[in-house]
């Protein structure tokens, strides 16, 4: 039969707090995919999609392109998505001349994981859940006899999904139209009542009962829901950035523009080491999905003395810069400038002094007073050379041909083509000692009395002897490891505000009492 289906996107999504700050709603992810996702391709690709869209709007349909190319969608602007004469019955309204034929409406924040009944017959979508004290909910008196009770009722029979077929489509549109008339500026207008009126009006629904629904419409519905979707991958989440793996692609999402555009501009100039771009708007760019095992499950010493290799191969190679004075001002600028504009973030964010502490019986000082120690103007005597710019094995691929890197830095200090090689070393330093195991698996400790900090980590014996073959591969290549290591703890320092707590009180402590190991070693 012919149908459509009806993804209404356009609200704030307030209940998600910060996760909706830069995003939509709908783009929050779940597993390996963002929510849309999986109200996508929960139908057949030949179902036309009408999609509403308001609060970052350009984000839901660029995403969308991006990630179905061969789906036929129609997007429908909103003209008000917050604040009076706002609703989600208004939003409908607004896409009324797409859906004139039977439609299914289905939610933007509402997974479900049954097959979808056509809109052969009208249909509410149930699922005998035990807690309605947050969503609308049915009473079945008899055969097709419903009772609608709003939120928080005690005694009921289905909660409402926010999953709706509708055969009666002119009789729908006629009573939504009706009700908006008669209160404009309702906001709780929406399916619900356009059904009870419908009832009223001797049209007959069924009670479609759904055995799996997730709720993704406020932060402890949406955690359950990440649970139970174990299709997930370790990622840290920023709620200004995400990563979303599809079937043959990955999409990268960025608040900030410019991240993207200097994303797809090193893409071109990394070529074969990185997978093909597939596509590119403001906020997102798209690869190919390229098969293979992420590095940080793969990786044992002696590949790794290979992919070491490898990388002075391919990736680390002596590149031109016009101004060599120029460069390295930028690397002191990246190194010193940064350090300390993050480390003042870190005490502003956490409301600490900079102060001297005993870290693991050690009398560390003042940050301030160690970074006068460190002599910058050396330390950013750098060589120009291509370079990866977040080199952790989590943004490395051992594929059946080799190795394919991921993850790409935008830039280093605002230049494309050239940056130190020993800022990837750094990073990849940083990446054997601390790495999403850890954090995921809780296997760091901080402790503090108020007068001792203690920091402990649990590192894996595997990556233990592979740093061992890192410090090999330095000291081989003749590259300095007093830059390395210094970089090592300064990158920990740099982190330590951009983190969750208590994560981020260790990278500080932790980044504090390295940094002062390597003061002590080579000064």
């Amino acid at each position: 039969m012919e149908y459509k289906i009806l993804i209404t996107t356009s609200g704030v999504g307030q209940r998600l707090g910060d996760l909706t700050k830069y995003t939509n709603q709908s783009l929050v992810r779940v597993g390996r995919k963002p929510v849309i996702s999986y109200i996508i391709e929960a139908y057949p690709k030949f179902v036309p999609l009408v999609i509403t869209t308001g609060y970052f709007g350009n984000h839901v349909e660029d995403f969308v392109k991006l990630a179905y190319p061969d789906r036929k969608i129609t997007f429908v602007r909103v003209p008000k998505y917050q604040g009076p004469g706002t609703s989600l019955g208004y939003s409908m309204l607004q896409a009324r001349k797409h859906l004139q034929c039977p439609f299914i409406f289905h939610a933007a924040d509402t997974i479900v994981q049954d097959v979808v009944p056509l809109p052969k017959n009208n249909w509410i979508g149930g699922f005998k859940g035990h807690d309605a004290s947050q969503y609308a909910s049915w009473n079945v008196l008899e055969t097709d006899q419903y009772v609608f009770n709003e939120k928080g009722a005690i005694d009921f029979d289905y909660i409402h999904i926010g999953l709706v077929g509708i055969k009666d489509y002119r009789g729908f549109w006629k009573h939504l139209e009706s009700l908006f008339k008669k209160a404009p500026n309702d906001s709780s207008l929406n399916d619900c009542k356009v059904i009870v009126r419908m009832l009223e009006d001797k049209a007959k629904f069924k009670m479609m009962d759904f055995k799996t629904w997730h709720d993704i419409g406020n932060v402890n519905a949406l955690e359950e829901t990440r649970k139970v979707i174990s299709d997930h991958f370790d990622n840290l989440h920023k709620v200004d950035e995400s990563i979303f793996i599809l079937k043959d692609r990955v999409i990268k999402f960025f608040h900030d523009p410019k991240n993207v555009t200097g994303r797809v501009k090193r893409q071109k100039l990394l070529g074969n080491l990185v997978p093909k771009l597939l596509g590119y708007f403001d906020n997102f760019y798209s690869y190919e999905f390229v098969e293979g095992d992420l590095y940080s499950r793969a990786v044992d010493p002696t590949d790794f003395a290979k992919f070491l290799e490898w990388a002075k191969t391919n990736l680390w190679k002596p590149k031109k810069v016009k101004d060599m004075k120029k460069f390295q001002e930028i690397c002191r600028g990246f190194y010193e400038t940064k350090t300390e504009e993050r480390v003042q973030k870190f005490f502003k964010v956490n409301n600490l002094p900079d102060e001297k502490h005993v870290i693991n019986g050690e009398q560390v000082p003042t940050v301030k007073e160690m970074l006068k120690k460190i002599d910058f103007a050396s330390l950013s005597r750098a060589k120009p050379y291509q370079f990866h710019g977040d080199f952790i094995l989590d943004n490395i691929l051992k594929t059946k041909d080799g190795y394919c890197l991921l993850d790409w830095r935008q830039h280093f200090g605002g230049l494309y083509e050239a940056g130190d090689m020993y800022y990837d070393l750094a990073k990849l330093n940083h990446n054997l000692t601390v790495n999403h195991d850890i954090i995921h698996q809780d296997l760091m400790s901080i402790k503090n009395d108020g007068t001792h900090i203690r920091v402990d980590i649990n590192r894996s014996e595997n990556l233990v002897q592979c740093q061992k073959v890192l410090m090999d591969f330095i000291d081989k290549n003749g590259y300095d490891l007093e830059k390395v290591e210094t970089l090592t703890a300064i990158i920990w320092l740099n982190m330590s505000p951009l983190h969750h707590y208590p994560f981020n009180i260790f990278l500080y402590y932790f980044g504090k009492l390295n940094l002062w190991r390597v003061i002590k070693k080579y000064q």
